[in-house]
Formats: structure tokens, sequence, C-alpha cells
């Protein structure tokens, strides 16, 4: 099981998003408020089902807790709805991302902090609500952060999160399937490549194309990129083992994404989407 060292180091190598947007920082040299707005741009575009999905709930006047920042595109939507929002994540590249956009967008916070899920720099009960949007599915110890997150939690408040799917297309279909068929005739047959298929390839002879292909690590790989170290999928019974200190509310999954199918706006997301969203409450004691 990959360490918390590990992840990090990954995800301060790899900003969420940064290759899939097309190297915004690249693109605008450094024009933060360009990359901003570019980004975020593109990301409620191409996944305009987190704004749907962030007006499920209601965060003005709350304190919320984010975990897991990201590029920050969230974090302002959640305070432009009204939160008192406060925010960490384990890459000092991404908190340094958030300050910048906070300063340069005047955006009104309360704490921003380099840190662990795992511990928590907050006292118990400090907040009416917790987000935390794809960032839990990368996190092996997740009953640890559970209970961190149940610490920091007011007994009425609750916790919002999304993570991967287990009953979706881009699972069953496109993971267990067509990217490991893909990647075997890549592998045996003299097909030029590049780019992260020419990654995926070469670590595939590196550790063995079959030790490559297992599902408890092609998922890791086949989400997140070739270097990523952990990623789960969930249904709803994973949570409810993996969240033993909450009860769930409510569940609902968006988004029909499942490369390389060509399926981006198909129906069909409510039973097979890639994201699974889910509202959970701390337990009565």
């Amino acid at each position: 099981m990959p360490s918390e060292k590990d992840i990090k180091a990954f995800w301060q190598s790899t900003p969420v998003d940064e290759i899939n947007a097309g190297d915004l920082e690249g693109r605008f040299a450094g024009n933060w408020a360009n990359v901003f707005e570019a980004y975020d741009k593109w990301r409620y575009t191409h996944q305009a089902h987190i704004l749907q999905a962030l007006d499920k709930f209601d965060w003005k006047d709350q304190r919320v807790l984010e975990i897991g920042l990201g590029q920050g595109a969230d974090s302002e939507q959640l305070i432009q709805r009204g939160a008192r929002w406060s925010g960490i994540d384990v890459t000092p590249k991404s908190v340094e991302r958030l300050r910048m956009r906070l300063k340069l967008h005047n955006l009104p916070y309360d704490a921003l902090h380099e840190g662990s899920v795992l511990a928590l720099p907050f006292d118990d009960g400090s907040f009416d609500a917790v987000y935390s949007h794809g960032v839990l599915h990368h996190v092996p110890e997740i009953q640890l952060a559970q209970r961190e997150i149940r610490r920091v939690l007011k007994p009425e408040g609750f916790l919002v999160l999304m993570v991967y799917a287990r009953h979706s297309l881009n699972y069953h279909v496109s993971i267990r399937i067509l990217r490991r068929v893909g990647l075997v005739t890549l592998y045996f047959l003299p097909i030029p490549v590049g780019g992260i298929y020419a990654e995926h390839k070469r670590l595939a002879r590196e550790n063995g194309i079959w030790n490559y292909l297992k599902l408890s690590n092609f998922v890791n790989r086949s989400t997140d990129g070739p270097h990523n170290p952990y990623s789960k999928v969930y249904r709803k019974k994973a949570i409810v083992e993996d969240f033993p200190d909450f009860d769930i509310v409510r569940t609902f999954k968006r988004w029909m994404h499942a490369p390389p199918l060509p399926v981006h706006g198909m129906p069909g997301e409510s039973l097979l989407g890639w994201h699974l969203w889910a509202e959970l409450r701390p337990k009565l004691p």
C-alpha cells in the first residue's frame, strides 16, 4: 500500500487536471488571472454537473472545510455561495495556487493550510460542513481520515464527497476491458505510440505486462495517470464500510465518462456515471 508521502509526491508533480486542461500555466506564461479563468471555463464546461451538484446543498453562512483543493475552482464556488471557507491540501503547490486565487479575486476565507486529512489542524467540532471532491478515493488510510473528518465536524454537521463509482461504464467497460485490451495490443504489436500511451507501455515492460494489468494495480494507473499510486472505486456499500462514523443521507451519480468511448452528454449518468456523490451525517452517540 502506498504511503501518504508517495501520494503527496505524485500530486505535487501532477496537479489535478493540469494535463487535461492543456498546460494553462505554460500557455499564459504565469498570468494567473488568465490561468484561473481558463481553467474554470474548461472545468465547468467539461464537467458542468459539478455546479449542479453543489447547488443541491445549502452552503450559505456555513463554516465549510474543503479537503483537497486542486486548482481552487470549487473553493471559489463555495465562497460565492456564501460559505465561510477553510481549505487544506497535502501539496504545497495547490495551497500556493489557492493563495494566489483568493488574493486575485479578493475572496474572503477563514483558513488555508498545507496538511493531512489524517491529522487535521482544527479543533473538535469546528465546522458545519466538510466538502471533498475527487480526493478521498486517493487516501489508503480512509478510516483514519473519516475519524478526523468526524472529529472536526459539529454533531449536526454534514459531509459531501465525490468518489469514483465502481458501478459505472468507465470502470466496468473502459478500465476493466477496453483499456487493458488496448494496452496488450500496444505491448505485443509494433504500433508506434507517444505520450501517456508510451509511458503505460514502458511501465508495463518494466513491471511485467500481466502484473501491470492486474485490476488492483491497473485501476490506479488508469484513473489519474500511469504514475498514480492509489485510487479506489466505490459503491454505496463500500462508503458505508469506509465511513463507519457516518450515516448516508443520499447518494447520486453524475458524469458519463468512459474514454475511449465517446459518451459525454449521453443519457444514463444516474445509473452508470463515473462520479458518485454522497451526503453523510455523523452518527449520533
